[in-house]
């Protein structure tokens, strides 16, 4: 039996990404077009300036700006025009540890959700500020009932325990 063996371009195989990254997929019923789920970027961030602010004796505000960059180089032709902006809410789990009197290593696990798109030629938000809030309202929701459902062993590594009717103890 003879093989046929398909040879391409690093061209052709670069075309075929763009081509993917642009095109529609579907994920639990919804329409949606960039990376596919599964799949994953590596950024390298510039350094940044982290601000903070005490608001009560358990809370910070803070704010954090810097530009990051891809770690590899994306694909010719793909993604969104330069000026695209994304409007994300983070959730995450951040760890510090006090080295010396003025340094802190840090490392940070969490989740970002897309609340909305706006495109460079469009100039206008992909939702209204009151659709984003709704969409943030429904998350922060969802957090909440995973959290209440989760495997106890799991919230007591990370220093949260919660009574039997799922008030938080610690």
């Amino acid at each position: 039996m003879q093989r046929r063996v398909l040879q391409t371009s690093s061209h052709d195989v670069k075309k075929h990404i763009s081509k993917s990254y642009n095109e529609f997929k579907v994920f639990k019923g919804k329409k949606y077009t960039g990376v596919k789920v599964g799949r994953g970027h590596n950024w390298h961030y510039d350094k940044g300036e982290w601000k903070e602010k005490k608001v009560s004796p358990d809370k910070w505000e803070f704010t954090y700006n810097v530009t990051k960059r891809r770690a590899g180089k994306a694909p010719e032709g793909s993604g969104v025009p330069v000026g695209t902006e994304y409007h994300w809410y983070i959730l995450a789990d951040q760890t510090v540890t006090k080295l010396d009197a003025n340094n802190y290593s840090t490392s940070m696990k969490g989740l970002k959700y897309k609340l909305a798109h706006k495109r460079v030629e469009k100039g206008k938000w992909s939702s209204s500020e009151f659709s984003q809030r709704n969409r943030l309202i429904e998350i922060l929701q969802d957090v909440v009932s995973d959290l209440k459902t989760r495997d106890d062993t799991v919230l007591e590594d990370k220093g949260i325990i919660y009574s039997e009717d799922s008030r938080l103890l610690k």
